[in-house]
Order: structure tokens, then C-alpha cells, then sequence
């Protein structure tokens, strides 16, 4: 029965015909109470793997430094976007405070990584760094996608952590590689993750943490500046300009450039992030088309539309190889490894 037809007969039940089926239930009353603490305690469970609201405290005692209206964090650096979703540089947070607040919702990040064909060498190094910097103190559970299960190296873990192998297929083509990851990540959000997991961190592997990276930048859907574009008027972003594609972006429009080596959220939002790329991709591939910068461009495309809630600064991307040091960057946080792109891309 439809919707319509449904309502079409509730509204010509008669009166009379009320009262018999209130007589049938003399207990309705009752049922419905109980139905509705079903729903509330059950929804509690349900929804224990959903980040808590923000807005708590810290514990009595802590010291920390007093935060002034009239003497802003930083005044060399944009630390607001124009839709109020702070950009994370050295000196807008304390560590401590958000350290706290996470404890006490006890939270667990996931952090995924592709370790596909060749890249799989990386691994050890991402790992090793990671428990030394990524959310220490946390609980963590690292993902690693793979189709080399027996090369993932043994890396001891801290105590709360965890590391599980999934198993991908691999491509012929680099770019279908990269692609991929999208499908993937929606896929085992339904299937996994929103069961395990309170935020998701995707990160690419051939990276290295170099200092802390904690719960500064969790938050419902958080991207991080691209280290090439911070400094660029968005004609110059590397937007897919070519109006057939799904990923395509008008000239005069955006707001930043994303790049695709780091981003994530709650579990719910880069699910529907990552489905919408995937989706976009399809839609590219049926069309006889491909996004100039592959899932990295229907990325940035998203998030121009589905604006985050947290935008992550260079610090958290960088090559100092090819950047070098500026002075704007007052910490180097997850910074590129030295590699023959050529090479490792090579069947």
C-alpha cells in the first residue's frame, strides 16, 4: 500500500471506528510508553559508536594559559573560514584541553592507509611514526588496505591500538589505484567502520609523521590545504575546469584546494563523502571522461559544496623538499617521503 492510500483510508475511518479500536487495546497506553523508552535507551546503543558533542569540560585544577578576547592565536594566518570552521595552525588550540575533552568521550579513531603494489615499502615507516605521533594517548585502530598481506611489516603497537589488514585488489593503471579508495571506504564504513570507529582519518602511505598530529583535527568533516595552493587565488587551483566531468568547478568559484592525502571526519560524514566520489567517478568513467586529478578533484569538488567543519593548515601537508621551511610553518606535522614516483608507479 502507498503512502496516499494509506492516509486516504486513516482519514476516512469514522469516529465510531476510533473508539472500537481503542476498546481493542487497553493496554495502548502502556505499549506506547514502553515503545518509546525501547527507542531512546535502544538509540543510545545503537548510536554509541557517534561522536559526543563538544562543549565539555576538563577536570578541576588544570592549568593551562589564559585565552584574551583582544589578542588573537595567530595574526599572520586566516584562523577562520567565512562559514566559521576554524583552520588548524600551531598556536590556535591547546593540546592539553582537547586532549582532555577527548579522553572523557573516549573516543576511537581509525586511520586508513592503501599500501597497494609497490607502495607497500612505505608501510613500516608510516606505522612506526604514526605511533609516535598520531593521536597518542587515544585509542586507534589502523586499516591497512592491501593486496600484499604478507608484506605488512610487524610494528609494536601502544596499548589501546590495534592494526587490521584488509585485503584490495590492485590495478594495472595508478590512477585506478587511487580511485579505488573511495569505493572502498564507503564500502567498510556500512560494513565495519561505523561499528569500530568514532572518526575516520584517510591518509595516503607514503608519509611520514614527523611531530604531533592528535585530536586537534577531529571534527565532522575536516580537508587539509593543499601545500602547493595555500598561497593561490582560486583561478590557479588545479580544479577539474572541463564542464563535462562531475568533478568540474566554474572559475570564479571555490574556496581552497584539497588535497586528497589527508582528510576524514565522523564515520557517517566520509561515508557519504566518499560515496559521493565514487558515485561521481562512475558517472565520469560512463561518460568517457576522467577528473584531471582523479578522486582527489571530485574531493574538492564536494568540499566546496559540503563545506567541512575543520580545515587542516600545510602543517599537516608538506614536502620540505620541494617547499623548504618557511616561517609561516611553525611545525612540520605529516610531511611527504623522498621517491621516484616513476618507479614506484611501474607494474
Amino acid at each position: 500500500m502507498t503512502l496516499p492510500e494509506h492516509r486516504a483510508r486513516r482519514e476516512a475511518a469514522s469516529p465510531q471506528d476510533a473508539r472500537k479500536a481503542g476498546k481493542r487495546c487497553p493496554l495502548q497506553p502502556l505499549l506506547l510508553g514502553l515503545l518509546l523508552l525501547l527507542v531512546f535507551f535502544g538509540y543510545g546503543f545503537l548510536s554509541s559508536r557517534r561522536p559526543m558533542p563538544g562543549g565539555l569540560g576538563v577536570r578541576p585544577g588544570m592549568l593551562y594559559p589564559q585565552p584574551k578576547a583582544l589578542t588573537p592565536s595567530r595574526s599572520d594566518v586566516l584562523v577562520l573560514t567565512p562559514w566559521l570552521a576554524p583552520i588548524v595552525w600551531e598556536g590556535t588550540f591547546s593540546p592539553e584541553i582537547l586532549d582532555e575533552q577527548f579522553r572523557l568521550q573516549n573516543v576511537t579513531v581509525g586511520l586508513t592507509v592503501f599500501a597497494v603494489k609497490k607502495y607497500v615499502a612505505f608501510l613500516r615507516l608510516f606505522l612506526e611514526t604514526a605511533e609516535q605521533h598520531f593521536m597518542v594517548g587515544h585509542r586507534v585502530t589502523y586499516y591497512v588496505f592491501t593486496d600484499r598481506p604478507a608484506d605488512v611489516p610487524h610494528v609494536p603497537l601502544r596499548e589501546g591500538r590495534r592494526l587490521a589488514v584488509l585485503a584490495v585488489r590492485s590495478h594495472a593503471r595508478w590512477q585506478d589505484v587511487s580511485m579505488q579508495r573511495m569505493e572502498v571506504i564507503s564500502r567498510f564504513s556500512e560494513q565495519r567502520f561505523r561499528r569500530e570507529v568514532d572518526y575516520l582519518v584517510c591518509a595516503d602511505v607514503d608519509m611520514k609523521f614527523r611531530d604531533h598530529v592528535g585530536v586537534e583535527i577531529l571534527s565532522p568533516l575536516f580537508g587539509t590545504l593543499h601545500p602547493g595552493f595555500y598561497r593561490a587565488d582560486r583561478r590557479a587551483f588545479a580544479y577539474e575546469r572541463r564542464p563535462r566531468s562531475q568533478a568540474y568547478i566554474p572559475p570564479d568559484e571555490g574556496d581552497f584546494y584539497y588535497m586528497g592525502a589527508l582528510f576524514g571526519g565522523s564515520v557517517a560524514e566520509v561515508q557519504r563523502l566518499a560515496s559521493a566520489c565514487h558515485q561521481a567517478t562512475v558517472l565520469d568513467k560512463a561518460n568517457g571522461i576522467e577528473a584531471v586529478w582523479h578522486d582527489e578533484s571530485h574531493l574538492n569538488r564536494y568540499l566546496l559544496y559540503h563545506k567541512p567543519t575543520k580545515v587542516l593548515s600545510p602543517e599537516y601537508l608538506w614536502d620540505q623538499r620541494l617547499l623548504g621551511w618557511p616561517s609561516v610553518m611553525k611545525k612540520l606535522r605529516f610531511v611527504a617521503v623522498p621517491k621516484n614516483h616513476e618507479e614506484m608507479r611501474s607494474p
